[in-house]
């Protein structure tokens, strides 16, 4: 299976979520072809969550699993901790009220 480069899927992760009206932007800028990508959710009053992928070893898939879950000042502390030990991360930043962030679709969760 061919995988993407990080910055092509989060190119297309931008565009898709501008697709659907939420707004994203870029925090952190990790490396272009093989950084990991970390995803903050801030659903504006203060709290929000924090996704990371993760290999599942008894499927053998990548899924978006939830890092962190709580108030925004601990979100960002987990991931100025994250980025400490991997400077190539990418950080996406997502804002939404609701809570979206189309991690679960077809696409985004493979």
């Amino acid at each position: 299976m061919i995988r993407l480069t990080s910055d092509v899927w989060v190119s297309a992760y931008l565009t898709r979520l501008r697709l659907t009206d939420i707004p994203a932007f870029v925090v952190a800028h990790g490396d272009g072809t093989a950084g990991a990508v970390l995803i903050k959710l801030n659903t504006l009053n203060g709290k929000g969550s924090v996704f990371h992928r993760s290999f599942d070893l008894s499927t053998g898939k990548r899924n978006w699993i939830e890092l962190i879950t709580g108030d925004e000042l601990e979100l960002d502390a987990t991931i100025v901790r994250q980025r400490s030990f991997d400077p190539d991360l990418w950080v996406i930043e997502v804002e939404d009220r609701e809570g979206r962030h189309l991690l679960e679709e077809q696409g985004l969760n493979e």
